[in-house]
């Protein structure tokens, strides 16, 4: 049984450091002990024993007890998804060159991309284990529900993946905020917050919940995470932040503050704009990743981030009690109703 402070006394950071602890130790128990472990089963362990937040099994194992679950009971489904974001952070990196993950080389850097490609595929084939195995405690209709809202979160997550690469591939420039939203809500918040919500909700209701209640709320609250991400890029304390300081500009991500500075800037500085993200990441200056840098803070588009992100966040914090407000206290309950004002204040 996981032991939390008093009411009165939980904090996010309490929860997710109880909840993250049982995820990951169960985790262990799911990745694969035998041979090749040279050239698979050692890297397909990696990721996963780097830690992390375990923002997102948090939330499923949150919301699942909300609604009377036991934490046995959604300890499959955490597992399922932590293991499945593991296994796309390994194949986002190799997407987007990146170079350091929580604080240290990325997989492809260290064991080169082929195997680090596999390793991440095994990760992906391993996510439904957990959940196709808890036939006899969950049911068989909810471990199919559950495999069907699975199916839903990866699609819209490689539509989200796919705009993200097709617009730096393209090296789109005619882009707007909504257009950056629509990528966010696929990329980002299918698989940080609302596949969560759901599956939390369906094993907790038994499927007797309208599980697209919790859609702006997920939305909100996952696309405020994703602008806080990307300001944290730019301006966070690295040994915090754990990636590489202004990756999204070597990478060329068009992220909010990206869009933003080509709709502000003269037409000179948006063709210059342009020019520095047509060049190949390996070929970027230093220099111009600076300019970039330095144009943000000069024309307001990381304040204006930070702006939409806390906005987006008290939207989320409305649609909380529109959807929970019946629901009695506790400390999940607590616990995620404080999560909109964590995502902005997080460093």
């Amino acid at each position: 049984m996981i032991e939390l402070p008093p009411e009165s006394d939980v904090s996010v950071a309490d929860v997710l450091d109880r909840y993250g602890t049982v995820t990951r130790s169960a985790m262990q128990s799911w990745l694969p002990q035998g041979e090749p472990r040279e050239y698979l089963y050692n890297l397909v362990a990696d990721y996963p024993s780097r830690g992390g937040r375990m923002f997102r099994p948090s939330i499923c194992v949150a919301a699942g007890r909300v609604f009377g679950a036991t934490v046995e009971q959604l300890l499959p489904a955490a597992v399922c998804i932590e293991l499945i974001h593991n296994a796309l952070l390994i194949h986002d990196d190799i997407e987007d060159e990146s170079e350091e993950r929580r604080g240290k080389p990325t997989l492809h850097h260290m064991v080169g991309t082929a195997l680090a490609l596999n390793a991440g595929d095994s990760l992906a084939f391993l996510s439904l284990r957990p959940i196709l195995q808890a036939r006899n405690l969950l049911g068989p209709s909810i471990v199919l529900r559950i495999l069907e809202e699975f199916d839903q979160m990866a699609q819209h997550t490689a539509e989200g993946q796919a705009l993200d690469l097709g617009w730096r591939q393209d090296n789109r420039v005619d882009l707007c905020e909504e257009d950056y939203l629509e990528m966010v809500l696929k990329k980002t918040c299918w698989l940080t917050t609302l596949f969560p919500l759901r599956i939390g909700a369906l094993i907790g209701s038994r499927d007797s919940v309208d599980l697209d209640s919790f859609f702006r709320f997920g939305f909100f609250l996952g696309a405020a995470f994703q602008i806080q991400d990307d300001v944290l890029n730019l301006v966070g304390n690295h040994d915090q932040y754990g990636k590489e300081m202004a990756g999204d500009l070597h990478e060329g991500k068009r992220t909010l503050m990206l869009v933003r500075l080509l709709e502000v800037s003269s037409d000179s500085d948006r063709d210059r704009v342009e020019a520095i993200l047509a060049t190949p990441r390996d070929e970027r200056e230093q220099g111009a990743v600076q300019w970039l840098h330095s144009e943000m803070v000069k024309k307001g588009c990381i304040d204006y981030a930070r702006e939409l992100a806390h906005g987006l966040a008290g939207a989320a914090s409305y649609e909380f009690d529109q959807v929970f407000s019946h629901f009695s206290d506790s400390r999940d309950k607590q616990f995620l109703s404080r999560l909109p004002n964590w995502v902005i204040e997080r460093s």
